[in-house]
């Protein structure tokens, strides 16, 4: 199993590393997967590593996410500190997941898996293996929601704020362009079916890399062009791919900053116009690459 697996340990906001840093515990019946009940795919929040899948989950009323098996090979036990607990860990990143329990009766297997859902990503996929993840900036995070959702390969987008000053921005903060929040998206992808180059080349022609005030009609910091990076090749490919819009004799604007906190958006404003049946206003596709 890879080792060198880049960490999206510089986008966990304080409460996320608590858990999955500092193993510490969110509060029962708080978690968003609590209740989760779609088949698909349970992936490791700090390294993008399928963890579970959902036909091992089920209800025990422990408040918190169980599983009665993982998947082979990816999830490694320790002997906590407690001296009575064994803690369970992502066996690629170490990652906190929680603790596991045997002898409880709840399934046929005999085993809980106690996991907090801060640790983990659901995605509705039932076969991916390894996932990345890349953060941008191209306008109104509705309309560049709504393209990557419809871009194969992708298995979740979520909309939220980066780059700013304050903790936990609401979005009237950030609209008023004080805080240095740019909006964002969160794009998790499957490695074997994309690549992060083919994914950035998505992002400079879903939205006019080229305006410098924002994009289309919506004006002001928060909604500039931004390309961010976890690492070192993300970087590397942000910048050939402005080269060579450049030599196309094309003036991009786009900015490339290192990956910041990303702060998870308000609920009413993912997967916006899905919910609303509406379509984007200020986003279209236009195809900037050759190949």
């Amino acid at each position: 199993m890879p080792t060198n697996k880049t960490l999206k340990t510089a986008s966990l906001p304080p409460d996320l590393l608590h858990v999955i840093r500092d193993k510490g515990t969110e509060r029962p019946f708080t978690g968003e997967l609590n209740d989760e009940d779609r088949p698909g795919t349970y992936l490791c929040r700090q390294c993008g590593l399928a963890l579970f899948r959902a036909q091992s989950k089920f209800h025990s009323g422990c408040g918190w996410p169980s599983f009665d098996a993982e998947i082979p090979g990816k999830v490694k036990r320790l002997a906590d500190a407690d001296g009575r607990r064994t803690e369970i860990l992502c066996a690629r990143c170490d990652a906190h997941l929680g603790h596991v329990f045997h002898g409880e009766q709840h399934t046929a297997l005999n085993t809980r898996h106690c996991v907090n859902s801060m640790s983990l990503d659901f995605v509705t996929d039932l076969n991916v293996e390894d996932t990345e993840e890349a953060i941008f900036a191209a306008g109104c995070f509705w309309g560049v929601e709504y393209y990557f959702k419809k871009l194969p390969g992708v298995l979740l987008a979520q909309v939220g704020y980066s780059g700013g000053t304050k903790n936990n921005p609401t979005y009237e903060e950030v609209c008023t362009g004080k805080t240095g929040h740019y909006e964002v998206i969160r794009v998790i992808y499957d490695i074997k079916k994309i690549n992060f180059e083919a994914v950035a080349k998505y992002f400079f022609e879903i939205h006019n890399p080229l305006q410098r005030d924002g994009q289309g009609p919506d004006i002001g910091q928060q909604y500039l062009s931004v390309l961010f990076y976890y690492d070192a090749a993300q970087k590397k490919i942000a910048e050939k791919l402005i080269g060579i819009l450049e030599k196309q004799g094309l003036q991009i604007a786009t900015r490339i900053l290192p990956v910041g906190i990303f702060w998870h958006a308000e609920e009413y404003h993912q997967d916006y116009y899905t919910k609303h049946s509406k379509a984007p206003y200020c986003h279209r596709y236009e195809k900037r690459f050759k190949d």
